[in-house]
């Protein structure tokens, strides 16, 4: 029997509700989070068996969305939830980074966190709902988390901090927070924002520390009632300490001498060669994969402990640098003379080669969401080949870290884009990490930057992004500024900051304790604005401003505006007339539902001639105007010339030619070219038409007509 616990509250406005015990009670741990009207469902779930091999602890989380939460059928062929998308992978990681720290560190079974949105209401975002329903199923699980946590959204809106803006809030925000903490601190950060300055986002994240209290409050409650007694965590066999003294005897100055190697490459050979020598020392003849796997392990515990206790007695790095200290920075604009902007940034052993392309508003990306569709103008990709570690992996799809970085390196330019209105192109941007020993994501912030100047792009503001990294041992602490790949490995903050000199544009924060402080903090984006502005200050050597023109490669755009009236003779039914233009002037054509015209082309004549058919088709003919058109049809009585592209008007056998015309086809015969006036418009905007009289005041007129060219010809039969 299973019994249904239900905990809600008030939170800030927005009912948040907590179950368990209604839905999936095989799982260790599962709890329906209620937020709004927004659904989610959490599992965990953690094998018994630990497997004694792995030296990491094998946790995988997956975000899931479907789209019945919604009211929607999924489109494409098969009518099913396909392979992740980017949101859900994005959020996948949003969940996992908090609650990886969190458990018991002799912890080694696979355990597998899945939470499913059953629910979208258009109206809150289900991220904030899938990381409090982890924490409460983890929480009222026997799987030994050392949480709850709480998590939260917060947004700057009219100078005021909002705790969980609303989807539509969020559009107008200057700031979108994502935080999760404990009721120590806080334990992750993810952020994008518009410039905004250091003090306001520490109080944004404080804001949200406070009001996750709450909600760490009601999981406690629901672990009261419903909670499993936590697994006994077996402690380490008497072996274990026999070989870690073995290790530690074997290792630990050897360890300061090979740390002190400044070259990535260098260094990392010398530890591997020390690791294979003092793991084989240490294990005696016939040792078991368990003994083995614990080895490696305890090396790297020496490693971590000689290293944290080298930079907090003498305040030096690995590679020599103060706490504070940038590595030496190279940029290079231009490397890539066909492509329309690009960029190769250097910062010590990181390499960044970021490339500009510019398209149209076809390239665009189409995203289905919950909360419905959209499009996207602005893309950037991050790519992590093996090579850049110098190490030889299989290559297959984009991998979760991949998405995430380029995201982070995303949410950082966007603010300082040129306005839609202004600069009417779509954007990508590619980055390829050719070197890597700590953040090659602000590497990327760095050479978009750099690229899109180079193309020509006006950005508000250049954008540069840093790394920085904690070393703490109870109360003493050290902050790192540009951070090596073994200070994050080693260390216990990856702390990453992006922004212009006005102010910050993207800020994440993951850490491996389990809580930092608001000091920390406030060290940490203070040595961090110091170390951006240095690295703007190197950029802007490279190339102060971006480029007067865009690059000859990249498609030029013209806007135009257009009765909204007129969209559908620029189409044409079934798109005829629209594919016609690109045909015949080589031209790419959009047209948008408010009028707003937009042709793209490298060459200027396209550009043109695709602006004078659109023109045409949309002009209104005045009377007395002359106008060059094509003879589409020669009848009795004259002949019918198409002109302005979709206009027709008729020119009577009498307005022809001077003098008596017999027969139309004496003077004109279909598809000839001929100049036209226009005589009259009558108030049902048919067209007469003359070819004699092209100079000259034409009559007044006519009063039976009701037009503006003079009075009509006398009528036969057929005539219009």
């Amino acid at each position: 029997m299973f019994d249904h616990v239900k905990k809600t509250i008030d939170w800030q406005g927005v009912p948040l509700t907590l179950e368990s015990g209604l839905m999936a009670r095989q799982a260790d741990g599962a709890v329906l989070v209620t937020m709004g009207e927004t659904k989610v469902l959490a599992t965990a779930v953690g094998e018994r068996k630990i497997n004694t091999d792995l030296d990491y602890f094998p946790l995988t989380v997956h975000y899931m969305e479907r789209s019945y939460a919604a009211g929607k059928i999924p489109g494409g062929f098969f009518k099913r939830e396909g392979r992740p998308t980017e949101k859900e992978i994005l959020v996948s990681r949003l969940v996992d980074r908090p609650i990886r720290p969190l458990f018991n560190a002799l912890y080694r079974c696979e355990t597998q966190v899945l939470c499913t949105v059953l629910a979208h209401d258009s109206h809150y975002d289900a991220d904030v709902a899938a990381m409090i329903g982890a924490s409460a199923a983890l929480a009222v699980s026997d799987l030994p988390f050392l949480g709850p946590i709480g998590a939260a959204r917060v947004g700057y809106i009219n100078h005021e901090l909002v705790l969980n803006p609303t989807l539509k809030q969020v559009k107008e925000s200057q700031l979108d927070l994502v935080m999760a903490c404990t009721d120590e601190g806080v334990l992750m950060v993810e952020s994008e924002a518009d410039e905004l300055d250091e003090s306001t986002m520490l109080d944004a994240v404080m804001f949200g520390q406070t009001h996750c209290a709450p909600v760490i409050q009601l999981i406690n409650e629901l672990v009261q009632q419903c909670g499993k007694n936590k697994r006994k965590m077996a402690p380490h066999p008497t072996w274990h300490n026999e070989l870690r003294q073995r290790i530690t005897d074997a290792s630990e100055d050897k360890v300061g001498m090979v740390y002190q190697l400044a070259d990535k490459k260098t260094r990392v050979d010398a530890v591997n060669r020390l690791r294979e020598e003092v793991v084989s020392g240490a294990l005696t003849e016939g040792a078991s994969s368990e003994e083995k796997s614990a080895a490696s392990s305890l090396f790297h515990d020496v490693e971590k402990r000689v290293v944290r206790n080298a930079v907090l007695q003498t305040k030096r790095r690995i590679d020599g640098r103060g706490l504070s200290d940038i590595r030496a920075i190279a940029c290079e604009v231009g490397v890539l003379p066909l492509s329309h902007g690009s960029a190769l940034f250097t910062r010590g052993e990181t390499q960044a080669l970021v490339i500009a392309t510019l398209g149209t508003g076809q390239s665009e990306q189409i995203i289905d969401d919950l909360a419905g569709e959209y499009r996207e103008p602005f893309m950037l990709h991050y790519n992590f080949p093996p090579f850049s570690t110098n190490e030889v992996k299989r290559m297959g799809g984009v991998s979760r870290r991949e998405v995430g970085h380029g995201k982070l390196a995303w949410r950082a330019m966007r603010s300082v884009l040129p306005a839609r209105d202004q600069f009417p192109y779509s954007l990508r941007l590619v980055s390829e990490i050719l070197e890597s020993n700590g953040s090659s994501s602000m590497a990327t912030v760095c050479g978009s930057t750099l690229a899109l100047m180079d193309g020509g792009i006006p950005l508000k503001r250049p954008v540069a992004g840093i790394a920085m990294g904690l070393i703490k041992r109870d109360q003493d602490f050290v902050v790192l500024s540009d951070i090596l790949g073994d200070e994050d490995h080693l260390g216990d903050m990856d702390f990453k900051v992006a922004g212009s000199e006005h102010g910050i544009t993207a800020l994440q924060m993951d850490i491996k304790i389990t809580s930092i402080t608001r000091e920390i903090m406030e060290v940490a984006l203070r040595q961090a604005r110091e170390g951006r502005l240095h690295i703007l200050a190197e950029m802007m050597k490279a190339l102060p401003a971006a480029r007067e023109s865009l690059s000859a490669s990249a498609p030029r755009i013209e806007t135009l505006t257009i009765a909204k009236e007129k969209i559908r003779e620029v189409i044409g039914v079934g798109g005829k007339v629209i594919r016609e233009i690109c045909e015949v002037s080589g031209a790419k054509v959009e047209v948008e539902d408010d009028g707003t015209v937009r042709i793209a082309a490298t060459d200027s004549e396209a550009i043109a001639k695709a602006k004078e058919m659109v023109q045409n088709i949309t002009a209104v003919p005045e009377v007395g105007k002359i106008y060059q058109g094509t003879v589409v049809r020669c009848v009795d009585f004259g002949a019918f010339v198409n002109f302005l592209g979709g206009k027709d008007g008729l020119v009577h056998i009498s307005e022809l030619a001077h003098g008596r015309v017999d027969r139309t086809t004496d003077v004109v015969n279909e598809g000839d070219k001929v100049t036209v006036r226009v005589l009259e418009i009558d108030d049902r905007g048919r067209v007469r038409l003359t070819m004699r009289r092209l100079e000259g005041d034409l009559p007044a007129p006519s009063s039976r007509g009701g037009g503006r060219g003079g009075p009509p010809p006398r009528r036969k039969r057929g005539f219009f």
